[in-house]
């Protein structure tokens, strides 16, 4: 007998990235939505009977808590680079934690289901690495307030094609496949489209937890997508 489709109404931060790209591609084709709710800073139009635009400002909370009003899972991919804030440490801290604070927070206030973000391999509240010290910082601010449920995917290095120019990754996803073989699988290289799949996958499942996922339990996910 098949299953009877879920009608889930879902928000997406970050849908203009590599990972939230292939997300909305995936939620425009899956019968469980009936409604995204793609939450960007700057004009997007995607024309999709599904789709539904919010602009807003993402440093006010106010605006955050609107746009997540009728969203029962809220997929969280935005981050930003070094060279985007020029460097500027604080400005960096600001979006990445601040951003991500502020959606958690709403998500409880609103008593949203599940929260699915993506972090770091490798990061750690007791790393002297500025990046890793800061997405160990993240997971242990969502995972304190008591939400329902939330999955925190952890990959290495992303391969796919992004619609902005990184010269360094480019250089990186060509190289760090081919040694892959030689690193511990959590640092091991992963598509984009692999975690956007175990991203949906974690959407569908029941329960109340906190999870983290590595590179081996991100491939396991995607593996069951259909």
């Amino acid at each position: 007998m098949k299953q009877k489709s879920k009608k889930i109404e879902a928000a997406v931060f970050g849908a203009t990235g590599l990972i939230g790209s292939n997300l909305v591609e995936l939620l425009k084709k899956d019968a469980n939505f009936k409604q995204i709710n793609l939450v960007v800073r700057s004009p997007l139009v995607l024309n999709h009977r599904k789709i539904k635009t919010h602009e807003i400002d993402l440093f006010k909370k106010s605006e955050i808590l609107k746009s997540l009003n009728t969203s029962k899972v809220v997929f969280f991919t935005i981050g930003t680079t070094m060279s985007k804030v020029k460097g500027d440490k604080k400005k960096y801290e600001r979006i990445d934690f601040g951003i991500t604070k502020d959606v958690a927070d709403a998500c409880k206030e609103l008593g949203v289901n599940k929260l699915i973000f993506v972090s770091s391999a490798g990061s750690d509240l007791k790393s002297e690495n500025f990046y890793l010290n800061l997405k160990g910082r993240i997971e242990k601010y969502v995972t304190d307030i008591n939400m329902k449920s939330v999955y925190i995917l952890k990959p290495s290095l992303l391969l796919g094609k992004r619609s902005e120019k990184r010269f360094g990754e480019r250089i990186a996803q060509m190289i760090m496949p081919k040694i892959s073989f030689l690193m511990p699988s959590k640092y091991k290289p992963i598509s984009a489209n692999r975690v956007a799949k175990a991203m949906v996958q974690l959407s569908l499942t029941e329960g109340k937890c906190v999870m983290t996922y590595h590179y081996n339990e991100i491939v396991d996910l995607s593996n069951k997508f259909e």
